[in-house]
C-alpha cells in the first residue's frame, strides 16, 4: 500500500493506493502547530480503522509520497517518516525531486509543489496541452503545454477566502454557506452572496482558461481543462469550459512521482 499525503493551507488530503486504485481516502483540517507525534497519532487513527491494514503504525504500508505548501508540516512529516516509518521508503517532493515534467519559468523553485503535482497526473492522465484548474484555498490555474512542459499559471483569491472576506469586511454582510442558490438573481441576502460566489467564479474561469488556452495552443480546442481540489463540484455545472473532473489528482501525481523516484531511494 502507498500512503500519499497532499498538504494544503487549509486541508490536508490522505490517500491510500493499491497499485494503480485509490482504495480509501481522508481530508482533515491542516494545522501548523501539530507535532510530529500528534501527526502519527491521528495517521495512526485514520488507518487503523482501514481493513487492510494493520493496527500498529506503519503495518501494510510499503511506501510514502508527501507533498506540502506549509513548510512547518512539512517538517513534521518528514520527521514522521524517520521515526515511525523507518523502514518505509519515503518521497518527500522539494527540489531535487524527479517528477518528468520540466518547469518553465522564471524560478522553478517557488512554484508550490501540489501545482506540479497535478501536472504531472494531467500529462499522464489526458497529455498537453491542458489547463489544471485547482478550487483550494486560492484557485489556480495550471498551464501544461503540448510536450508535457509546465509552463506557468494563474493564482486568484479562492472561494472560501472570497466568501470569508464578504462576511468581514461587509457591514452588513455574514459567513455564509458555499451553495448553488435558487437562481442567479437573489431573492434575500445570502441568495445573492451565493450567486455572486457560484456564478462568479464560473465565470472567472470560463474567463481565465478561456485567455490561457489561446495562449498556450493554435487551436484552443485542442486544450484539456482539468478540475480538482475541495470546492471544484461549486463550479462545475456552471463553467462552459472544464472537460475532466478529478477529485484525486493530486493523489494521483503523487504516486507517479513516488514511483519515479522510489528506485533512487
Amino acid at each position: 500500500m502507498l500512503l500519499t499525503i497532499d498538504v494544503g493551507n487549509t486541508h490536508t488530503v490522505l490517500g491510500l493506493f493499491d497499485g494503480e486504485d485509490i482504495v480509501e481516502h481522508w481530508r482533515i483540517s491542516t494545522d501548523a502547530r501539530r507535532t510530529a507525534d500528534e501527526l502519527a497519532v491521528l495517521l495512526q487513527g485514520l488507518m487503523g480503522m482501514h481493513p487492510l491494514l494493520g493496527e500498529e503504525l506503519g503495518d501494510g504500508i510499503d511506501g510514502i509520497a508527501i507533498c506540502a505548501t506549509v513548510p512547518s508540516v512539512l517538517h513534521e512529516l518528514r520527521e514522521v517518516t524517520r521515526r515511525y516509518y523507518g523502514d518505509v521508503p519515503a518521497v518527500l517532493v522539494e527540489p531535487g525531486v524527479k517528477t518528468g515534467v520540466p518547469i518553465l519559468t522564471d524560478n522553478p523553485k517557488e512554484v508550490g509543489a501540489d501545482r506540479i503535482i497535478n501536472a504531472v497526473a494531467a500529462v499522464d492522465l489526458y497529455g498537453g496541452p491542458a489547463i489544471v484548474v485547482d478550487f483550494g484555498t486560492a484557485t489556480t490555474f495550471d498551464a501544461v503545454s503540448a510536450r508535457g512542459e509546465y509552463v506557468g499559471g494563474v493564482i486568484a483569491p479562492g472561494i472560501e477566502i472570497s466568501v470569508e472576506a464578504l462576511g468581514v469586511k461587509g457591514a452588513q454582510l455574514r459567513k455564509i454557506e458555499v451553495a448553488r442558490p435558487r437562481s442567479v438573481i437573489g431573492k434575500n441576502t445570502v441568495e445573492a452572496m451565493q450567486a455572486g460566489i457560484v456564478y462568479g467564479f464560473a465565470g472567472q474561469v470560463d474567463g481565465v482558461v478561456g485567455r490561457m488556452a489561446r495562449e498556450l495552443a493554435d487551436d484552443p480546442e485542442d486544450v484539456t481543462v482539468i478540475a480538482t481540489g475541495g470546492l471544484a463540484p461549486m463550479v462545475l455545472g456552471e463553467s462552459s469550459v472544464i472537460d475532466e473532473h478529478q477529485p484525486w489528482l493530486t493523489l494521483i501525481g503523487l504516486r507517479l512521482v513516488y514511483e519515479r523516484n522510489v528506485s533512487r531511494l
